[in-house]
């Protein structure tokens, strides 16, 4: 892979503590990353989570839906007393269950797919009548996951321990850099992302935005960035090896 985006740079705007995986990946495939978080997660308190974290040490399932997931819910969880030896531990993609067997949590279960969609066809998840399900999560995720299981007959709770916000950035280093011509591609792994970019950019230059390659790792993602506008939107298989080898394989065709 070394060298085969040499003479390319790429913007990466996740939060700042992933970014640095993804911008090591770019070097070490020969590219340049621009590192520009264009979202920002924040852990919610401690205090505000008991009532979750009490229904938690009596689910049957725990479910994951992110590396964030992973990180502030485990936090929380083992600053409450951990989880009983009983609960079934789910991972919504390999990234998130990476992030959970770091902090020690062993025997996670997670579906080839990268998405709840994916998760969703476990067996293990499909007979879940009168099971007491908690979903860790962010605050105001998406309700495919929950809706589906509580038509299933399952109990669903949420521990949202992190909220996902606007970070406050000068973006005036990397628009000139930008107007230059320094950046040749943008990636971003959620529509959220984008629209704060777009926001952090300011609206005499979105224009950029729309006109520069953008790499997603999900299909729903690049039909947000298509809605959008964004002229060349290139969808590629998930996690930082999956945006690394859409980065090259599209340059490699597109010299």
């Amino acid at each position: 892979m070394t060298g085969r985006l040499a003479g390319r740079t790429v913007l990466v705007t996740r939060p700042a503590p992933q970014a640095a995986a993804l911008a090591q990946a770019i070097q070490a495939a020969g590219g340049a990353a621009y590192v520009f978080p264009a979202l920002a997660i924040e852990a919610v308190s401690q205090a505000a989570l008991g009532e979750p974290l009490a229904r938690l040490r009596h689910a049957d399932i725990a479910i994951f839906v992110s590396p964030s997931a992973a990180q502030f819910g485990m936090a929380a969880i083992l600053a409450g007393g951990g989880l009983a030896p009983s609960t079934e531990i789910f991972a919504v993609g390999p990234g998130t269950a990476r992030a959970l067997q770091a902090q020690g949590i062993n025997g996670v279960i997670t579906p080839d797919g990268q998405d709840s969609e994916a998760l969703l066809t476990l067996p293990q998840l499909t007979d879940v009548a009168g099971k007491r399900v908690v979903i860790v999560r962010g605050v105001g995720g998406r309700a495919l996951l929950a809706d589906t299981l509580a038509a299933r007959g399952a109990r669903v709770d949420f521990l949202e321990c992190y909220r996902r916000q606007r970070p406050h950035a000068d973006a005036a280093p990397l628009l000139a850099c930008w107007r230059a011509g320094g950046i040749d591609a943008v990636t971003v792994t959620s529509a959220e992302t984008l629209h704060n970019l777009a926001a952090l950019l300011g609206e005499t230059a979105v224009p950029l935005l729309l006109r520069t390659p953008l790499f997603v790792p999900h299909e729903k993602i690049a039909d947000a960035a298509r809605r959008f506008g964004v002229a060349r939107v290139i969808a590629t298989q998930g996690g930082d090896a999956g945006l690394v080898d859409g980065l090259i394989n599209w340059f490699r065709n597109n010299p």
